[in-house]
């Protein structure tokens, strides 16, 4: 089997392409990138291209399934060049699966492309997944939702998997996930047990969380059997302040949403911090997942805890992990993170 992997060098595109690598009846695995990486694992061809602007039909030519993660969360001042990228570019791969003949594709959505869900029990793959529509990284996964319902119907011979994972960490993309959501401010070295007293406790926020290493082993599963639609992806438990508390040996204390709100509205308007205010609200209308049918179908079972992968993800951010691929890579930053301030925080990709 071959197998091409569209944004190989991020946090779950690592993971999938060595778990492809150690899978025995994927004999070849092609990783498409923007930028190549340094990364250079045995049996893993490297091809650079854009999916918003290069011609990505011969990379795709006698692959047996596409795996497409790419996606570009900065910048989020610039929603037309991210609409471009992520929306438009994604188009652009389904075209290129279609034109190259490929007969499976496998997709990254993500929980953020459902539409907000009830407090009180979980909702399946049936959720309607139209996301919050003012956060452009919900609106942009619900958009291809859609594209990729007219692109089923138009060509149902092609198997096409949906996977929708919640939060993903590991410990080596802490660093990476520290710029793109946190910024240069974020005081890393405090985010240890112990050293933090308190922890924010927001009324609905509660999420789900899985690490690198399972969700790539879903993708691999994915890639591997003859399974079609939708799949949640998630570990237990549910992720919650009290959850993280624990986690962080701290306490608890009730702050208002609206407090929080206002105050990462500042920060991003002034280029402190590079998430915005909308993908906050999006965070706190997030459904729980059931992920009953990825363990059924798939067979598919986590090996980490959501605990597990917060922690990994915390000890990544400690010490300042990262990977040989550019958007891991753990000084991009330069020195005192000046780089970062330098491109404008939440500006420039």
């Amino acid at each position: 089997m071959r197998v091409v992997v569209v944004g190989a060098t991020g946090n779950v595109g690592t993971s999938v392409v060595q778990a492809l690598r150690a899978e025995p009846e994927v004999t070849s695995v092609l990783g498409l990138a923007r930028r190549r990486p340094g990364w250079q694992p045995d049996g893993v061809e490297w091809a650079t291209a854009h999916i918003a602007s290069d011609d990505l039909v011969p990379h795709l030519r006698g692959a047996d399934v596409v795996v497409h993660l790419a996606w570009l969360f900065q910048p989020t001042h610039d929603p037309v060049l991210t609409w471009r990228v992520n929306a438009l570019g994604g188009i652009r791969v389904f075209r290129a699966v279609v034109e190259a003949g490929v007969p499976a594709l496998v997709y990254a959505s993500s929980v953020g492309a459902y539409s907000p869900g009830p407090q009180d029990r979980a909702v399946d793959e049936g959720w309607p997944t139209h996301g919050w529509p003012t956060a452009a990284y919900t609106r942009e996964k619900a958009y291809l939702e859609r594209v990729l319902d007219a692109v089923e119907a138009e060509h149902p011979d092609l198997r096409v998997v949906r996977m929708r994972p919640g939060f993903i960490f590991k410990r080596e993309a802490a660093t990476g996930q520290r710029r793109l959501f946190a910024g240069p401010l974020l005081p890393t070295r405090l985010v240890r047990p112990g050293l933090l007293p308190v922890v924010p406790n927001l009324p609905g926020l509660r999420f789900q969380a899985l690490h690198s290493l399972d969700a790539a082993d879903a993708f691999r599963l994915a890639a591997l059997r003859p399974v079609r639609g939708a799949f949640n992806l998630a570990a237990d438990p549910v992720l919650d302040a009290g959850e993280l508390a624990r986690l962080l040996r701290a306490r608890t204390v009730r702050v208002p949403t609206r407090a929080v709100r206002t105050a990462l509205a500042v920060a991003w308007r002034t280029h402190l911090l590079p998430a915005s205010p909308q993908l906050f609200d999006a965070v706190l209308r997030l459904p729980i997942m059931d992920v009953r049918r990825a363990r059924e179908e798939l067979g598919w079972q986590p090996r980490h805890s959501a605990l597990d992968a917060v922690g990994a993800f915390l000890e990544g951010l400690r010490d300042g992990a990262g990977f040989d691929t550019p958007p891991l890579a753990p000084d991009t930053g330069g020195p005192l993170r000046m780089q970062e301030f330098r491109t404008g925080v939440g500006a420039r990709p």
